[in-house]
């Protein structure tokens, strides 16, 4: 491109520089040679004129005297009725320039001067344009490089920016160039380029929540399944089995849920339910990890509240509570209902040394983590809360106590033809 950008200003210059020099040669050419040609006749009517003077002021005029009023190194013949001819000067070889003058006396004056002076002269003025067509083809040429790069150079940039993006880094450049076709097209990339980093954004965090939050229920099944392979007795397999499937069926809502989420994670489908249903659930499920541990996990406080929400989702808060409880708490961990105003709250609590000062509420946040964990587990937690319309908090740090509060709800009481419960 930058070859072509030269040689098309260059093609334009020297065919400006062309039409124009041309002329401007011939019209120099012509002038030189005509004023030339006046200064001859000029100075023929000049020597006539001294002539008559020297005739009428004394009656004679002699060579010597002509000769100190030729100027230059021309060649002049005088010819005065009944005198002889004067010459004064060498006569020219060659080409000459010839004026002539008639005084007033009769006399006859014929200038000669060699056509060499004006060669000379001519040639200096093609020189001149020479040296002037010359600088602007060179000044040409540097705008032209100049302009080129200028061009050429945000084209291998944006060139570059698009390579960017398909190799997978999109990080906005935000560079401009002073041309608003060129700027038009960074906007573009730029703006495809952002788009690009916040889809990457959401693949990443879906991939991530989904490593996380499918590996309790994965645990918790194979848990399960070992239970299975150590036992013999029908009804101990049935059991295991049984709630095996359970969680096959919640593992199913895990990834339902994670693939609405990263859709829209303002999207819920609440419900009305027993919490203590899923509370009881989560107990039997973690209850193995926690008797492997040589710990325990226990409920308390009000019994029978119900609560908005989605059951799968709430189950997902506290086994992310409770996971987090047995890999970074210590001692009993105890899950405690109690009302607050319109609210259920479920507290999760061990006696473990806490979160620490420096973090408090930022433990919520994604990547911040007390000890050696991905910080995945709590944001999620938290987002999967809010989805709800509940919310997930901090509220003692040592011992820690998270609470989850959710809309409580009082089931009506049924009449004739009722089958359900009314959510309000």
């Amino acid at each position: 491109m930058r070859r072509r950008l030269i040689q098309s200003t260059l093609a334009v210059v020297l065919v400006v520089i062309a039409v124009f020099g041309v002329s401007l040669v011939i019209v120099e050419t012509r002038t030189i040679s005509s004023t030339a040609q006046e200064r001859v006749d000029l100075e023929a009517v000049r020597l006539a004129s001294i002539v008559d003077s020297r005739l009428i002021g004394t009656g004679s005029v002699d060579a010597r005297f002509l000769r100190e009023q030729i100027r230059d190194a021309r060649y002049a013949v005088i010819r005065i009725p009944g005198e002889p001819v004067i010459e004064v000067g060498s006569e020219p070889s060659g080409e000459v320039l010839r004026g002539t003058a008639t005084g007033e006396e009769g006399e006859t004056v014929l200038v000669e001067e060699p056509s060499s002076s004006v060669t000379r002269e001519i040639g200096r003025t093609l020189l001149i344009i020479g040296l002037v067509a010359l600088l602007a083809v060179i000044a040409a040429v540097l705008l032209a490089i100049r302009q080129a790069n200028r061009l050429a150079s945000p084209l291998t940039d944006l060139a570059e920016t698009a390579e960017r993006l398909g190799s997978g880094d999109p990080r906005p450049r935000h560079k401009r160039y002073g041309v608003p076709e060129l700027d038009r097209v960074a906007d573009v990339l730029d703006s495809s380029a952002e788009r690009i980093a916040r889809m990457l954004t959401a693949e990443r965090r879906l991939a991530a929540d989904a490593s996380h939050q499918l590996r309790t229920p994965l645990t918790a099944l194979s848990m399960r399944l070992e239970e299975i392979t150590l036992t013999d007795e029908p009804e101990t397999v049935k059991e295991e089995a049984t709630i095996a499937l359970s969680q096959v069926e919640r593992l199913t809502d895990v990834v339902d849920r994670l693939l609405t989420n990263s859709r829209d994670p303002r999207s819920g489908s609440a419900v009305t339910f027993e919490l203590d249903d899923v509370i009881q659930q989560q107990i039997a499920e973690w209850r193995p990890a926690y008797r492997s541990e040589g710990r325990a996990i226990v409920s308390s406080g009000k019994r029978h509240l119900t609560a908005v929400g989605t059951p799968g989702a709430v189950a997902q808060v506290l086994a992310a509570l409770i996971e987090n409880s047995l890999m970074h708490g210590g001692g009993t961990v105890a899950l405690r209902t109690r009302v607050t105003g319109n609210q259920a709250v479920v507290e999760v609590t061990d006696e473990g040394p806490g979160v620490p000062g420096d973090l408090g509420a930022r433990i919520f946040e994604r990547t911040i983590s007390g000890r050696n964990s991905t910080g995945i587990g709590l944001a999620v937690a938290r987002d999967l809360a809010e989805a709800d319309g509940g919310r997930l908090e901090l509220l003692q740090g040592r011992p820690p106590v998270f609470g989850l509060f959710l809309s409580r709800t009082q089931p009506p009481k049924k009449g004739p033809g009722d089958t359900g419960e009314t959510v309000r």
